[in-house]
């Protein structure tokens, strides 16, 4: 099953789409207007995939 969820954007406060896809136990939160992308897993919470331009990384 796919469920999809009209939210904000974490990166720049756009309208942004949460997906979440029970088959695989995903959920993926993307953004058109500024390119965000993150994708986790939904049992464990553990980030698999992250893109968000504009925010920068510790080092």
């Amino acid at each position: 099953m796919h469920t999809i969820q009209k939210i904000h954007c974490p990166n720049c406060g756009s309208d942004a789409e949460r997906h979440y896809i029970s088959d695989s136990q995903l959920t993926r939160t993307q953004c058109p207007t500024c390119d965000y992308l993150m994708i986790s897993c939904t049992r464990t919470g553990k980030v698999i995939e992250a893109y968000a331009p504009g925010i920068l990384a510790k080092r």
